[in-house]
């Protein structure tokens, strides 16, 4: 093979290696241009501000169809898994919900209700409780007319559904003006019953608390004591002059 043969195959050698890397370039351009206008999948985002807790469904959230490489595994969500949920915070306009978001199912028994009580990080066991943690829940009642004031134990060993993030609240003070202070929203999985009790004590006692319990409670606490007075530290009653 002749000098001018030899250049003429490494021409043909060099432009064979230079066309299959064009290949190879350009299809991988087509692929990622096509992850990018191609398969396209839809995911659902707020149409307008949505607070905390409100049900998720048509008339706050919208269809959007974006392409599938943008969008996480936990975007993709149907309406139908979306109706009804709800979420622990507020999701402004145009935001995207991811089941990450969503507050999960309580999974209530037939015999449970599902009754949410404001705490605070210390009437709540200052963040020590988690969902599925039992609880004891307590209420001071000491300004309520016909009750004495006391301490009771409302109900017993109670499920703990979820925990929501600190919320700003409005409340009313005993002079009659308003203030501000931080809340925790629990949700109680609690009989009827039970359910009951604690919404009186919610709305009428000056103070609830969450008392955390050992993991091996267990059901026999018949030697605790359900209730506690003034009385119980001995002395003499002094009556409370009227206002």
């Amino acid at each position: 093979m002749n000098p001018r043969q030899r250049r003429g195959l490494l021409f043909v050698l060099v432009s064979f290696v230079v066309a299959v890397g064009t290949f190879f370039a350009v299809s991988a351009y087509v692929a990622n241009v096509n992850t990018q206008v191609g398969s396209r999948v839809t995911v659902y985002q707020a149409r307008g501000a949505i607070e905390a807790y409100t049900p998720l469904g048509p008339d706050n959230l919208e269809a959007v169809e974006i392409p599938e490489r943008w969008v996480p595994e936990s975007s993709v969500l149907t309406l139908d898994e979306l109706q009804g949920r709800r979420i622990g915070f507020r999701l402004n306009e145009g935001s995207t919900v991811s089941s990450d978001m969503l507050i999960p199912s309580s999974a209530l028994s037939s015999t449970e209700r599902e009754v949410a009580i404001n705490v605070d990080a210390v009437t709540g066991v200052a963040g020590r409780v988690r969902p599925g943690d039992r609880v004891d829940i307590y209420a001071v009642f000491s300004e309520v007319p016909g009750l004495p004031q006391s301490v009771r134990i409302l109900v017993r060993d109670v499920r703990i559904v979820s925990i929501a993030g600190v919320q700003t609240v409005t409340s009313q003070s005993t002079e009659g003006g308003t203030f501000e202070q931080d809340v925790i929203p629990v949700t109680l999985a609690l009989e009827p019953d039970q359910a009951l009790s604690v919404t009186f004590a919610a709305e009428f006692a000056s103070q609830v608390r969450l008392v955390a319990l050992p993991n091996d409670v267990g059901t026999n606490r018949e030697g605790e004591p359900n209730e506690y007075d003034a009385g119980e530290l001995g002395g003499e009653a002094v009556p409370m002059k009227a206002n």
